[in-house]
């Protein structure tokens, strides 16, 4: 059994998305005999002044915390030069540590942290394996990240790239993303789909009745729209502003923010200075172990992800949504990653971005139809329990590890799909 190394900015104590996955994943592997190491930061996601245990022992898991900058997320250039002292630190981490037959598991961030991961490959006889959540550098290309252009997105890509090739497994978590990662030159056979996942034996439905967050928050009630997690660059936020507009007069109706994210002062200051302040909360990030009262406080769940990014981002919430089991209101496009689940399990409603007017009479109508929601509610677990559980993803993970460590046996995308819709 092989020697892993798994590279990401962020690892438990973490709470942020990336970093949750990841240390689930560790630790389920970790239990189960493997040698593991984490390259990772020593920072937190909401707070880049933390600087937690340079070496530690974590379960078993040797924990690797390099320095880098701290300049955080609030401008583009501080988080720029923050990525960069980490793929150099991350790089001198990998160098002196990783030999021949290792395998290193190369995450998504940094984004275009896997070139790091495949220079260290090619130098040590080491193995590839990419485990990618978005597709970089064409996300920035689409939401007009302007640093990213011309014959440096070109170079960037062509390297990219190449580390798609040369990987012996490239883990997508979509479809769409399948379809993608093959577009760019990888080998069909080494592209596996294995969806995010949730804390699903932790998070399950809590009626409102028993659920304190509703009381402490003041929902008691309410219908209650909400959002959780990462408001950032890739969602789209107006159809859901100008819904809360045409719906302003009804005061039962509550919009309820529950995380963080690059947009989600911009939409607090937008809320204030429209008068909307009666209709929204926003609370923050909270603690893993509170999460199924958090996300049981919304009577339905919204999640967006603007059209030009479907295949090369799939928003890890949902997962957590099904659990808690809510209808989820997608707003994308229709053949959207988690558009096509929605509509295939009905679970939910898909309302096309910028359709305002259509959400604001979806949300009226939900509000006084609660059979629809019970109904929905019980399809979203239903759908999770039954495709997207965490036991069933890191099932996966460890068959395809397994084949990995042997690679003369045959696998490809079906061997792991197939398990998913049984």
């Amino acid at each position: 059994m092989k020697r892993l190394f798994f590279l990401n900015r962020y690892f438990h104590p973490d709470r942020s998305a990336t970093s949750q996955l990841l240390s689930d994943l560790a630790f389920h592997l970790a239990a189960s005999g493997r040698q593991l190491y984490v390259i990772t930061s020593q920072q937190l996601y909401d707070d880049p002044t933390s600087r937690l245990p340079a070496t530690e022992i974590v379960n078993g898991i040797n924990v690797i915390r390099v320095p880098t900058t701290r300049f955080g997320r609030a401008t583009l250039v501080g988080r720029a030069i923050d990525y960069f002292s980490f793929y150099v630190s991350a790089w001198r981490a990998l160098r002196s540590r990783v030999k021949q037959d290792d395998v290193v598991v190369a995450m998504t961030d940094p984004p275009l942290i896997s070139i790091v991961a495949m220079l260290a490959a090619k130098r040590r006889g080491v193995r590839l394996v990419n485990w990618l959540q978005d597709v970089y550098p064409e996300v920035a290309v689409e939401l007009g990240i302007s640093i990213i252009r011309g014959p440096l997105k070109s170079a960037f890509s062509n390297l990219r790239n190449k580390t798609l090739q040369i990987a012996v497994a490239n883990i997508v978590v979509g479809d769409r993303m399948f379809e993608k990662i093959s577009s760019l030159g990888a080998s069909t056979d080494h592209i596996h789909v294995i969806h995010n996942w949730s804390e699903d034996e932790q998070i399950f439905p809590v009626s409102h009745a028993d659920n304190p967050l509703r009381r402490e928050w003041g929902l008691d009630g309410k219908f209650v729209v909400g959002y959780s997690g990462n408001l950032g660059r890739a969602h789209e936020f107006d159809t859901v502003l100008t819904a809360s507009e045409r719906l302003r007069h009804n005061p039962r109706i509550v919009f309820l923010f529950i995380g963080g994210g690059h947009q989600m002062d911009k939409l607090a200051g937008i809320v204030k200075s429209r008068g909307l302040d009666a209709a929204f909360r926003f609370m923050p990030y909270q603690d893993r172990m509170h999460l199924k009262y958090s996300l049981g406080v919304p009577d339905v769940h919204w999640i967006s992800l603007k059209p030009a990014v479907e295949g090369m981002v799939v928003p890890s919430k949902f997962y957590g949504i099904a659990a808690a089991g809510r209808p989820i209101i997608a707003i994308m496009a229709p053949d959207g990653e988690i558009a096509r689940l929605v509509l295939e399990h009905k679970c939910g409603l898909l309302i096309e971005p910028g359709q305002a007017d259509a959400l604001a009479r979806a949300i009226a109508r939900l509000s006084t139809d609660p059979q629809s929601l019970v109904a929905m509610s019980a399809r979203a677990r239903e759908m999770l329990d039954a495709n997207f559980s965490r036991r069933q993803a890191l099932d996966r993970w460890c068959k395809v590890l397994d084949r990995v460590d042997h690679p003369h046996i045959a696998t490809n995308r079906r061997n792991v799909v197939i398990q998913a819709r049984e």
